[in-house]
């Protein structure tokens, strides 16, 4: 099936290739792993590129305009020579090529050379300012940058420096208003994006990476899968000449305590320390043709925390190894290969003990858990010139992911909470889930370049099979014991307010499940006139999504996604340009859905009446009275079901719509400063509706809230499911007490933005960049994550369960940032001595409150409803109620970051010498950045949470880090 499917890849893009049209020499575009030259010099002149480190050279002639073109070329520095005539036309000029980009160089017969998109090239720096052929929004940031600056040697920390992308829930970050679950992550060409729940991604050392693009807009048809923004790297490369280093990497240090605002939190008893220790080497294994680099790092990690209630002390102990390597093979000036690999595995030990709060004493060991992440990685890259206008690149990699926590007392532990006293978990284990996963991408792709004429055609094909093993249960019996107060009823029963029940509840599942992407684009980058360019693109996208027997469970086809953009060089001198771009992008369905929906998936819940008693010994399980209701396992009852009945037959896909308009321009040779305007909307929504049939019965389906549904249900009553039903669930689908059908709400959700930017190149003297964001996030969708009720499943959220969830859900959303300020400089005071500075601003998200019932059924389930009455009272004639909208309770505070770092760097004989001593969070700002939210709880609505409003997450303490690197 694999192998077909590449096949048919490489037959559409055959097809492509008949069906092309003129193409331009001097557009802007680049692929993913590397960059392009572009430019005008005499007519029908020879062009050469030449990198010295590498000895690679490649020729290519003008047409009869003047105009030549270079695609796909390395990251790196080059020079250009021209000859006309048999004669140079100037001594070579320097340039650099970086990451995504095309560098423009005019070269003018008369013995100047010209840079008219406004590219510097100064030894060995590129200063980036206005580039009139680019229609997108990214930000560049070089290694080199990195080490001026305090920045965190981490992928998230380098995007957060881009306007606009903020840190979210889950460990993820935020593009544009987008929820952490909507981005995709690129090293070498290669997808290394968790397909899970599309919130991580794998992880390399800092010391292996060489520069950064972050999209955050416009981006070309090449890319897709995400909604929100890309993140694209590359690795470093061997030259002709032999180096090594090593890097040290001290962690930890001038750690500020974390604050303690309610008697949940025990942050103050955390501490962190994570060195990591790396050499590397590159070099040439055949001079001119053959190159390597390699990177090996030793990790180690030991950190301390307590869990949120306080009960439980955690010692976590990590060594680790990573390794890395890349061999590049110029084969000739016409062909290049080249090979990456890197395993990230990393196995972390977690003992746990018990804890006094009170008295900030540990107590007695209770367990440990092993959890073990990351995998094996590689690609290969075939680069082939064919002729001066037709290239192409083939890519195949494979992406590894695993995830698995196993505790010691698995076996015989279960988890066991008493929540009328606190969150912390009870016993002799606080693992929440024994799960075993591996996730593995096989990723293939085709790209061309074809030059003809005043356009420049870009087309290719993509195909990805996402395949997840997996297994989870809970520890112990399986079962999940939760010891609370009751409000007036429970599992749909009257009970007295006050009432002290049992939850239990029973989750497993296992199987293997693919899914399978494929996407095939098509671009026109058309120079109307030599001031305007056109940039015209579709990319046509497919989801397949399968249960663990292989069968397709959710398949979306044929998802035409558009793209539009302009670029106007208003005075044709590359010193300024109005931008503007349009365009659709689709979001895939996560892993988990396969997982959780299509296969045999049990969440059994049962509720009791507590008898007062908990178990002896270490494993204190309450004890169980009378049970409450039936066993609600309409979320899955374990058997693989009937799939008709639980998905959308004619199902839509989540896309979005964005719209960007911008301006650019040069002040002076050093400064710029550009402003833009975005708006985003999403439509659509896939996630899972409870939803009520005619005979009155009910069952969750993957569906889209607000639009048609079709499913097979039991249309004469006889409790057998025997017809396809197609509703309207912006109409019917639920049933409220009074026996009236209402529907759901459609999933909306906006982003407007305005952007400031201000600019100074570096000039081995000083740089400074600033931005400013105001942006507004609106809707009643956050997007296929919830990070104001902490449910990270991605499409599985709680947000159309019914339809009171969305009644009064429209407001601003948890990524709503107002305000935005971002700055970064750095000023070398001698040629030894370097200071950094950067600081990020930020309004605090808004906040709502949450209840668990509404007025017109008795249907207990999260809503934005609250009760003001005695809970014996909420459900009677007598009850009242009050909706409050969505991040309408408050606003959280403004954040403050300030970093500053300072780097001494120096050359002893052979070796370079680099130190930095960075502080991150300097002013040990330690502010409110989450709260729990839920102000009255299922099983207790007309009960106030005691733990409402409390802070469940702020700011990361100060710390400083300490790295040394060595190079010869």
């Amino acid at each position: 099936m694999k192998s077909m499917g590449f096949r048919r890849t490489a037959l559409c893009m055959a097809l492509g290739i008949c069906l092309t049209s003129a193409l331009s020499l001097n557009q802007a575009h680049a692929a993913n792993t590397d960059g392009s030259l572009v430019g005008r010099t005499a007519p029908n002149a020879e062009v050469t590129v030449r990198n010295p480190a590498t000895g690679f050279v490649r020729t290519v002639r003008a047409d009869d305009s003047g105009n030549y073109r270079f695609p796909f070329l390395p990251v790196g520095e080059y020079q250009v020579e021209v000859v006309a005539d048999g004669q140079a036309l100037s001594q070579p000029a320097q340039t650099t090529i970086s990451l995504g980009n095309a560098t423009t160089l005019n070269i003018a017969a008369g013995g100047s050379a010209t840079d008219l998109a406004a590219v510097q090239v100064i030894g060995s720096r590129v200063v980036s300012a206005v580039d009139v052929t680019s229609t997108e929004i990214a930000t560049n940031i070089s290694r080199e940058e990195v080490a001026r600056l305090p920045v965190q040697r981490d992928i998230i920390d380098v995007a957060t420096l881009a306007p606009g992308v903020n840190r979210g829930e889950f460990g993820g970050i935020s593009f544009g208003g987008s929820s952490v679950a909507e981005n995709t992550v690129y090293i070498n060409g290669l997808n290394v994006t968790d397909f899970y729940n599309r919130v991580g991604f794998s992880s390399l050392p800092f010391s292996f990476l060489e520069e950064f693009q972050i999209k955050t807009g416009g981006y070309s048809v090449e890319y897709g899968r995400s909604t929100g923004g890309v993140i694209n790297a590359v690795t470093r490369r061997g030259t002709n000449e032999f180096h090594a280093g090593a890097d040290i990497v001290i962690d930890g240090l001038w750690q500020g305590n974390g604050r303690n605002y309610a008697p949940t939190l025990y942050t103050r008893w955390d501490d962190s320390d994570e060195n990591n220790y790396s050499v590397w080497g590159s070099g040439a294994l055949i001079k001119d043709r053959l190159f390597f680099f390699g990177i090996y790092e030793k990790r180690d990690l030991d950190s301390q925390n307590t869990d949120d209630g306080g009960g439980n002390f955690f010692e976590n102990h990590g060594d680790n190894d990573f390794w890395g390597a890349k061999v590049d093979w110029q084969i000739n000036d016409a062909n290049l290969l080249e090979v990456f690999g890197f395993s990230d595995k990393n196995d972390t030990t977690q003992d746990v003990f018990g804890f006094d709060a009170d008295a900030g004493t540990r107590g007695d060991f209770r367990n440990r858990i092993i959890n073990k992440t990351g995998g094996d990685n590689w690609a290969a890259t075939y680069t082939g010139y064919f002729t001066d206008t037709f290239s192409m690149k083939a890519m195949y990699g494979e992406n590894e992911r695993s995830a698995s926590a196993i505790g010691v007392n698995d076996d015989r532990c279960s988890l066991v909470q008493d929540q009328r006293v606190n969150t912390s978990f009870i016993g002799c284990t606080s693992n929440t889930s024994v799960i075993d996963r591996t996730d593995t991408r096989e990723a293939m792709r085709l790209d061309f370049e074809w030059n003809l004429g005043d356009h420049l055609l870009r087309f290719g094909a993509d195909h990805e099979n996402n395949t997840s093993d997996y297994s989870s249960r809970y520890p112990g019996d399986g079962l999940r014991y939760e010891v609370n107060n009751a409000g007036a009823r429970v599992n749909g029963v009257t009970v007295p307010a006050g009432t002290v029940y049992v939850r239990t509840r029973q989750v497993a599942n296992q199987g293997t499940f693919e899914t399978e992407n494929e996407a095939y684009y098509i671009e026109d980058n058309w120079n109307v006139t030599p001031n305007l360019l056109l940039n015209l693109g579709v990319r046509i996208e497919s989801f397949d999504n399968k249960d663990a027997a292989g069968n397709s469970y959710i398949k979306l086809n044929d998802m035409i996604a558009p793209r539009f953009g302009f670029s106007w060089d208003l005075n044709g001198d590359g010193r300024s340009k109005v931008f503007g771009n349009a365009g659709r992008y689709f979001l895939p369905v996560a892993n988990v859905i396969n997982i959780k929906q299509a296969g045999p998936f049990l969440d059994a819940r049962r509720f009791y009446f507590w008898d007062g008693t908990f178990a002896s010994g270490d494993n204190p399980i309450p004890g169980l009275g009378a049970e409450i209701g039936t066993v609600d396992d309409s979320q899955g009852d374990g058997s693989v079901a009937d799939f008709r009945g639980e998905v959308d037959k004619d199902m839509d896909p989540v896309y979005q719509d964005e719209f960007i308009l911008g301006f650019q321009q040069m002040l002076g040779e050093k400064w710029s400063w550009g402003v833009s305007g975005t708006y985003r909307k999403m439509h659509n929504a896939i996630d899972d509706m409870e939803v009520v049939n005619s005979c009155g019965d009910s069952g969750f389906v993957m569906a889209n809230p607000g639009k048609d549904l079709t499913y097979y249900t039991d249309t004469d009553c006889d409790g057998e499911s025997d017809g396809f039903v197609t509703i309207d669930t912006s109409q019917t689908g639920w049933e409220l007490r009074d026996g009236t059908m209402i529907g759901w709400e459609n999933p909306k959700r906006t982003y407007r933005a305005i952007e400031l930017q201000l600019d100074r190149a570096w000039d081995d003297k000083w740089a400074f960049n600033a931005t400013y964001v105001w942006s507004m996030s609106k809707g009643n969708y956050e997007g296929p994550v919830n990070s104001d009720t902490d449910f990270a499943d991605s499409g599985r959220t709680e947000a159309f369960d019914n339809p009171f969830v969305e009644i009064g859900g429209y407001g601003y959303l948890p990524n709503d940032h107002r305000h935005q300020i971002k700055l970064r400089g750095n000023y070398a005071i001698t040629d030894n001595w370097t200071i950094g500075a950067t600081l990020d601003a930020a309004s605090g998200r808004p906040m709502s409150e949450y209840g668990a019932g509404n007025p017109y059924d008795d249907n207990e389930f999260l809503t934005h409803y609250i009760c003001e009455s005695d809970p014996s009272l909420c459900y009677t004639d007598q009850g009242q109620w009050r909706l409050s909208r969505r991040g309408a309770y408050d606003t959280l505070p403004w954040t403050y970051n300030l970093g500053l770092s300072v780097a001494y760097n120096t050359t002893l004989g052979p070796v370079k010498l680099n130190a930095k001593f960075a502080v991150y969070n300097v002013l040990n700002e330690q502010t409110v950045i989450e709260r729990n939210e839920t102000l009255q709880e299922e099983e207790g609505v007309g009960l106030m949470n005691p733990f409402f409003g409390n802070p469940t997450a702020f700011q990361a303490p100060r710390n400083a880090q300490f790295i040394l690197s060595l190079s010869y």
